[in-house]
């Protein structure tokens, strides 16, 4: 991906189980110091997703660099970033505490 233009990508994600499930993603961006530079644009971590049983779908992910990337001196050395994500079950009417907070 050049830094300042659009990609998008698609994440798997498969529902294995025998019932419906609804689910929500949370996202990591590897090094962390990239993650500042990394926009999402449209996302399927924004809402909720709900697989039905054995189902299996294609979620896309439209994003961009920020073009300062290539100006940061921390990033010189940087030429691969990993986005992954992580696909959990959600749970009606719970929140997700953050991160540092009890």
């Amino acid at each position: 991906v050049v830094p300042g233009e659009t990609a998008l990508a698609f994440y798997k994600a498969k529902n294995p189980t025998d019932k419906p499930i609804i689910g929500i993603s949370t996202y990591n961006v590897i090094p962390f110091e990239a993650g500042q530079y990394f926009n999402k644009i449209q996302c399927f971590c924004f809402e909720e997703q709900r697989l039905n049983p054995q189902e299996e779908v294609d979620m896309p992910v439209f994003f961009y660099i920020d073009p300062e990337f290539v100006e940061d001196p921390k990033m010189a050395k940087v030429d691969l970033i990993t986005l992954s994500y992580t696909f959990f079950e959600a749970k009606e009417g719970e929140k997700l505490p953050l991160p540092g907070y009890q």
